[in-house]
C-alpha cells in the first residue's frame, strides 16, 4: 500500500481545510478618534475656520499596501458645518493619502478572534507638476471670520512653489467642462496601489476624474481620459445647481466612488455611486480602464436595495466586490436612525454587454443590454449587530473596502476584508451626541463564502523600503568583492 508523502498529505489537508465553508464572521474592530491631527505639517486655519491637517474621513478609500500597511483616503475635506453655501461648504482642504498600519493581532479568549490596531504613519499632499486652475472666490461672500472669501489656491502653493488639489468647490475653469484634468479640485473617492508599490489610483466624484499619483511624492504622473457621457458641462461651487443645470453627465457628489485593480494590474474598474443624468435611477454604469492603452468600456449595473454603490474591490480579472448601502447610521444626519443596508455584493463583467453606445439607461433594461451579475456575499449589518454593535453605531457612509493579509481562523484559511468609514471629518455626530470615530471593521471570508476564487495580489514593499533594499544588496555584493580578493 502507497503511502502518501509528507508534503503531499499536508497539502491535500490544506486544501480540504481550505473548502470548509466558514460563514462569513466578524474578525476584528479598531479605530481612531476624528479629534486627531494628521502628519501633514500644515498649521493655521482654512475657510472654514477648520485646522488644515485635520484627520477624518480616513475610509472614503481604502487599500492594502502590503503586510499591515495600508492607505486611507480621506475626500474633498470637512465641509459638513455651514459657513458658506455659496461654496457647498467647501474649503482649500489640500487633497491626501494617510498611510497607516492596521495591526491584526490574534485575540486568545476576547469577544472577537482578533484585535486591530490602527496607527497613522504619514501624510502625502497631493499636487500636479503643471499649473491648475483656481477660483478667485470674487463674489463668493464671506468665510468663517466675516472676511471675504478669497483665492481657492492654498497659501502652500506659494511656499513650496507647487500646484496643490484641493476640495473647493470653485476650483474649476468654467470654460471647460467637468472633465478638464487642469481644474484644481478633487473629491477623492476610492485608491488602489500599482502592482510595483510605487504610485497609486484615485478616483473622484468632481470629474470625474482617475489620476495616478506617484505613492512616495504625491505628484501626479498620468490622467486617464474618461468617457464623455460621464462629464457635465456646465459646473458650478454649489452642486445642486450643478445638477439643475445639465441633463446629462454625473451627478454632483455622486460621481465615480469606486475604484478595483485587477490582480494583473492592468486594469482599472471604476464604478458610479449612482446613475447619470441620462439614465434612469438604479442603472448605474462601471468603467473599465486598460491602464496600457487607456482604452475604455461600460457596463451596466443594477442597484439593489441600497440608495447607492460605495466601492469596488477585484476577486479576479471578472469578478468583483460591490458596497451597496444607504444612508442610514451613525452620522446619517437628522433622522439617519439606525443602519439597515451595508450589503457587499459579488458581481461579474463576463457574459455583460459593453454599453459604451447606449445613450441612456431605462428604467427597464432592453433585451440588447445584458447587465453585470450579481450575487449577496456580506451583510454587514447582520453580522454587526450579531456581534453586539448596536445598530445605530454601525456607520452610515461605509465607503472603504480592501482585502488585506490571509489569516487562520479555526484551522480554515480565511480571507480578510477591511471596511472603513467616512465620518465626514466630524468627531461627534451631531445629530445624535454619539462618538464619531475613524472605524475599521475586519470581516473573515473563504472562497466559499466568496462563491469564487479570490486571486491575491502580491504584497509590494513600500517605496522607502526599496531604497534599503538596493543599499542591503550593494553592501552584499561589496562584501562578495572582499572575499575574492
Amino acid at each position: 500500500m502507497l503511502r502518501p508523502r509528507p508534503l503531499v498529505a499536508a497539502l491535500a489537508a490544506a486544501l480540504c481545510a481550505a473548502s470548509v465553508h466558514a460563514t462569513p464572521t466578524l474578525l476584528a474592530q479598531g479605530s481612531l478618534p476624528g479629534s486627531f491631527t494628521d502628519l501633514s505639517g500644515l498649521s493655521g486655519l482654512m475657510e472654514n475656520g477648520v485646522a488644515g491637517n485635520v484627520l477624518g474621513g480616513l475610509g472614503s478609500g481604502l487599500t492594502w499596501a502590503g503586510g499591515n500597511t495600508f492607505l486611507g483616503l480621506p475626500d474633498r475635506g470637512p465641509n459638513a458645518t455651514a459657513y458658506n453655501s455659496a461654496l457647498d461648504n467647501t474649503a482649500s482642504y489640500i487633497a491626501r493619502f494617510q498611510t497607516l498600519t492596521l495591526d491584526l493581532q490574534s485575540a486568545s479568549g476576547g469577544a472577537l478572534p482578533f484585535t486591530l490596531t490602527p496607527t497613522l504613519t504619514a501624510t502625502t499632499l497631493l499636487s500636479s507638476a503643471t499649473p491648475l486652475s483656481y477660483g478667485s472666490g470674487a463674489g463668493l461672500g464671506n468665510q468663517y471670520d466675516g472676511t471675504p472669501i478669497g483665492s481657492g489656491a492654498p497659501a502652500l502653493n506659494a511656499t513650496n512653489n507647487t500646484n496643490y488639489f484641493t476640495g473647493r468647490s470653485d476650483n474649476f475653469n468654467p470654460a471647460l467642462g467637468s472633465l478638464n484634468p487642469n481644474n484644481a479640485r478633487l473629491d477623492p473617492e476610492s485608491i488602489r496601489v500599482s502592482n510595483d508599490g510605487k504610485s497609486v489610483f484615485v478616483s473622484d466624484e468632481y470629474g470625474p476624474y482617475v489620476y495616478q499619483f506617484d505613492r512616495a511624492t504625491g505628484v501626479r504622473l498620468n490622467s486617464f481620459a474618461l468617457p464623455g457621457n460621464l462629464a457635465v458641462a456646465n459646473l458650478s461651487p454649489v452642486g445642486q445647481t450643478e445638477i439643475d443645470g445639465n441633463t446629462t453627465g454625473r451627478v454632483a457628489n455622486k460621481g465615480m466612488e469606486g475604484l478595483a485593480l485587477t490582480p494583473d494590474g492592468k486594469t482599472l474598474v471604476g464604478i458610479m455611486q449612482a446613475n447619470l443624468e441620462q439614465d434612469k435611477k438604479g442603472n448605474l454604469r462601471i468603467v473599465t480602464i486598460d491602464i496600457a492603452s487607456g482604452a475604455t468600456k461600460e457596463f451596466a449595473y443594477q442597484l439593489g436595495s441600497g440608495s447607492g454603490v460605495s466601492e469596488i474591490v477585484a476577486l479576479n480579472d471578472h469578478e468583483f466586490l460591490v458596497d451597496e448601502r444607504d444612508g442610514n447610521g451613525l452620522g446619517g444626519g437628522a433622522g439617519g436612525g439606525t443602519a439597515v443596508v451595508k450589503q457587499v455584493y459579488r458581481i461579474d463583467l463576463s457574459g455583460a454587454t459593453d454599453i459604451s453606445a447606449v445613450a441612456t439607461l431605462p428604467k427597464t433594461l432592453p433585451a440588447s443590454v445584458v447587465p453585470v451579475s450579481k450575487a449577496p456575499v456580506l451583510d454587514m449589518v447582520s453580522i454587526l449587530t450579531a456581534a453586539g454593535i448596536d445598530a445605530q453605531h454601525i456607520p452610515s457612509k461605509i465607503e472603504g473596502m480592501s482585502f488585506g493579509a490571509d489569516v487562520m481562523l479555526n484551522g480554515v484559511l480565511t480571507h480578510t476584508l477591511y471596511v472603513a468609514n467616512d465620518n465626514d471629518f466630524l468627531a461627534t455626530d451631531p445629530d445624535t451626541g454619539f462618538n464619531n470615530p475613524n472605524q475599521w471593521f475586519v470581516f473573515g471570508l473563504t472562497d466559499a463564502d466568496l462563491g469564487t476564487a479570490y486571486v491575491a495580489t502580491a504584497p509590494v514593499p513600500e517605496p522607502s523600503i526599496y531604497a534599503m533594499m538596493f543599499a542591503g544588496l550593494g553592501a552584499l555584493a561589496w562584501v562578495v568583492r572582499r572575499r575574492r580578493r
